[in-house]
C-alpha cells in the first residue's frame, strides 16, 4: 500500500473515459470497511454521474469548472444520527456546536481516505474537493438538514501527471514519549 501512498495525486484533469461500475463499487467498499468511532460507521455515499448534477455540484463548490472534467463524483455525507438518538431537529453547518459533528466528520473522513487509495490503487484519479456551504449543496441533492456533506470526491481517469508536493520530513512530525 505504500506505493499507492507515495503516488497519490489531487488530480483536476481527466480524460473522458467513463469510469466502470465495478471499480465505483470497489470503492465504495473500501470506504463502507474503514474504521469508525464505536463502529457507528456514519457515512453515507451519493454517486453522481449526471452531467446537470456536477455542473450544479462543481458551481457551488466555489464554481471550481475543471470538476466538471470527472465523470463521477461521490458526494460523501456525515450521519449525526448514529451517535444522536433524539428525535429532534438537528441543523449542521459550518458553525454547529455538537461534539458529535466532529466525530463523524473525523470517521467519514477515514473513509474518504480509504476511497482515494483504492482509487489510486484501480489506475483512476481523484481529488477530495471541500469547499462549498452546506446549505448551498444539500439543496442540489435533496440531503437533509441533519446530515453534513464532509466532501466531494472527484474521480475518473486522470489526464494530467502532478509532480509530488513537498513534504515535511519524519523527524520534523516526530515525537517519542511527549511533545
Amino acid at each position: 500500500m505504500i506505493k499507492e501512498i507515495k503516488m497519490r495525486r489531487s488530480i483536476r484533469k481527466y480524460s473522458n473515459k467513463q469510469v466502470e461500475d465495478d471499480k465505483i463499487i470497489s470503492l465504495l467498499e473500501s470506504a463502507r470497511l474503514a474504521p469508525s468511532g464505536s463502529n457507528t460507521q456514519p457515512w453515507h455515499f451519493i454517486v453522481v454521474k449526471s452531467e446537470l448534477s456536477r455542473e450544479k455540484l462543481s458551481k457551488v463548490a466555489h464554481n471550481q469548472k475543471w470538476m466538471i472534467t470527472a465523470p463521477v463524483f461521490i458526494v460523501c455525507v456525515a450521519d449525526i444520527r448514529c451517535r444522536i438518538d433524539e428525535d429532534v431537529d438537528i441543523l449542521l453547518n459550518e458553525e454547529s456546536p455538537q461534539g458529535e459533528l466532529k466525530q463523524i466528520i473525523r470517521d467519514t473522513s477515514i473513509s474518504i481516505g480509504y476511497m482515494l487509495l483504492e482509487a489510486e490503487q484501480l489506475g483512476l484519479g481523484s481529488c477530495w474537493v471541500a469547499w462549498f456551504i452546506q446549505e448551498e449543496i444539500r439543496i442540489i441533492l435533496n440531503i437533509p438538514t441533519d446530515k453534513y456533506v464532509v466532501g466531494i470526491v472527484t474521480l475518473g481517469y486522470a489526464n494530467e501527471t502532478p509532480k509530488a508536493r513537498p513534504r515535511k520530513k519524519l523527524e520534523e512530525i516526530i515525537h517519542c514519549e511527549n511533545w
